[in-house]
């Protein structure tokens, strides 16, 4: 029986640059966004588990005694280093009641929590009588690692609820995190195992580079399905734009697969060039902490510059994102696409002495655009468990909701 309530978070994420050329073998900078999602673990009444996902309409419970014959009933096993099996999944929508094809965010939602919870206590206990009730900060369908953030909170939870792992936080404590004295390096390696088969459950065949984030925090780099920690990274300040312009990242990845087919001499340096910024750019982040000096933000501020020029380039800009750049450039501020492009997300990087004026005068610009914006940071710390001390009012408040 499990009889603490717990509450975790783990950070979405945004490509700071490298995207559409990681896909050709090029560098990524991968970071971590301080917008994050929260769960709350708590005991439940006796023989049962509970799941509330209020961003996406979900609101279920099962008896573990069920889920318990429903997991020796799975055909293969569950590891954290399997994928998911197509007969496996099968069977978790039928008791589920989710249509075969359902891609909607609450079934995959419901799915993954489904197999997490089946998995992780096939491997480490019996499933736990607790009741979930998850928030996030992060919009969905935005390409923010917004349900990487969630895996990697229902990994860190289920696996600390099966006793798989420690609870660092300590009564009293204000916040607990790796970066403190968390878990360690093997734990975290493990919620990262098991976040990953959670999103493999939503998206088939994703890179690791979302949950990795989620679970480490600060900044990675990623290069041909390699994925390296970058050692010390600053906080730095942004402002995060959605365009609410919808997009399909397969149409704009094979656009540019198209580009380059057709003019290879043209597109290759390009590409090239982006994977100079990249790299560029992790010199920059890394020597930042031993070095804080104002002299860097020009450099970054001109690397977002030329690398959204690059990005047009190749063909993934759109009108909304040109907006978004002459917006806030006539506010002294520098912007970006993040992500898939032709919509979606812009980051614009505020320096520290960025007046709370001129930041007041660019958001109210951008919202009169029709976006959305949140001022916020990147290099953020990953998966952290809190006490309810630490938390602010929205969080609380929204984590009180029963």
């Amino acid at each position: 029986m499990w009889e603490r309530s717990l509450v975790l978070s783990a950070p979405g994420k945004v490509i700071l640059h490298g995207e559409h050329a990681v896909v050709h073998g090029k560098v990524a900078l991968a970071v971590a966004l301080n917008l994050r999602t929260f769960l709350r673990l708590r005991p439940c009444a006796e023989g049962k588990v509970c799941v509330r996902l209020p961003g996406v309409g979900v609101v279920r419970s099962w008896d573990t005694s069920s889920l318990q014959a429903l997991r020796r009933g799975v055909a293969a096993d569950f590891d954290e280093s399997k994928s998911p099996s197509v007969e496996q999944l099968h069977t978790l929508k039928e008791f589920a009641g989710i249509a075969a094809g359902a891609s909607a965010p609450e079934s995959l939602a419901t799915l993954a929590f489904l197999y997490m919870c089946l998995a992780i206590s096939a491997k480490y206990g019996d499933v736990p009588n607790v009741d979930i009730l998850v928030w996030s900060e992060l919009p969905t369908g935005a390409g923010l690692g917004s349900s990487a953030a969630y895996a990697v909170c229902l990994a860190a939870a289920l696996l600390t609820a099966c006793r798989a792992i420690s609870c660092p936080l300590k009564e009293g404590e204000s916040t607990a995190s790796w970066r403190a004295e968390g878990w360690t390096e093997e734990e975290l390696t493990l919620i990262n195992s098991w976040a990953f088969q959670g999103e493999r459950v939503i998206h088939g065949n994703p890179s690791g580079v979302d949950n990795a984030v989620g679970t480490w925090g600060g900044a990675l780099r990623y290069q041909s399905g390699k994925i390296t920690p970058l050692k010390r990274v600053p906080m730095l300040r942004i402002l995060l734009t959605n365009t609410k312009v919808p997009r399909s990242t397969k149409v704009l990845v094979a656009g540019v697969k198209e580009k380059i087919l057709k003019f290879p001499a043209i597109m290759n340096p390009v590409l090239d060039s982006i994977d100079a910024i990249s790299q560029e750019c992790q010199s920059v982040l890394e020597a930042m902490p031993a070095n804080p000096s104002p002299e860097y933000y020009p450099v970054l501020e001109e690397l977002f510059d030329i690398n959204q020029h690059h990005l047009n380039v190749i063909g993934v800009g759109h009108p909304s994102l040109d907006r978004l750049c002459r917006v806030t450039a006539s506010h002294g501020l520098h912007s970006k696409l993040t992500g898939a492009g032709g919509g979606g997300c812009g980051i614009t990087l505020l320096r520290p002495d960025t007046s709370p004026l001129a930041m007041e005068a660019a958001k109210r610009d951008l919202c009169a655009c029709g976006f959305e914006c949140w001022e916020t940071n990147i290099g953020a710390p990953g998966v952290t468990l809190h006490s309810s001390s630490s938390l602010n009012a929205e969080v609380l408040h929204a984590l009180s909701e029963s």
